[in-house]
């Protein structure tokens, strides 16, 4: 098995993977966080809802409501389960929604701006 040689000249494949940094320090960075946190914290209120919801309501409604039938306090839990799960998806949607019509307003008033 033969290996390739690395010419005194010819870069690694580490040094071409290295930016150059001394172009980058006249620049900021970026140290805003990849998610913001409000999505975050959805993200953990719909979790604990996750959680919290479906088992409360199996437990709640096992004597009270339904006699001692768990096959329907266990109904009544998945059912109580998708409702979070839905409930999630819709928020996630309108936000994606309300993102997009930001960036449409956005490109507005820069585009009456170079006018």
């Amino acid at each position: 098995m033969a290996t390739r040689r690395i010419i005194s000249g010819e870069k690694t494949i580490l040094e071409k993977d290295d930016k150059d940094f001394s172009q980058a320090a006249g620049e900021k960075s970026n140290i805003a966080p990849a998610v913001p946190a409000h999505v975050i914290y959805k993200l953990l209120g719909f979790t604990l809802a996750m959680v919290v919801g479906p088992i409360g309501s199996y437990f709640l409604t096992l004597n009270t409501l339904f006699g001692g039938n768990s096959t329907y306090a266990g109904a009544l839990a998945a059912i109580m389960a998708n409702v979070v799960l839905i409930g999630y998806v819709i928020v996630a949607f309108q936000e994606d929604q309300t993102e997009a019509v930001e960036a449409k307003e956005k490109e507005k008033r820069e585009g009456k701006k170079g006018l």
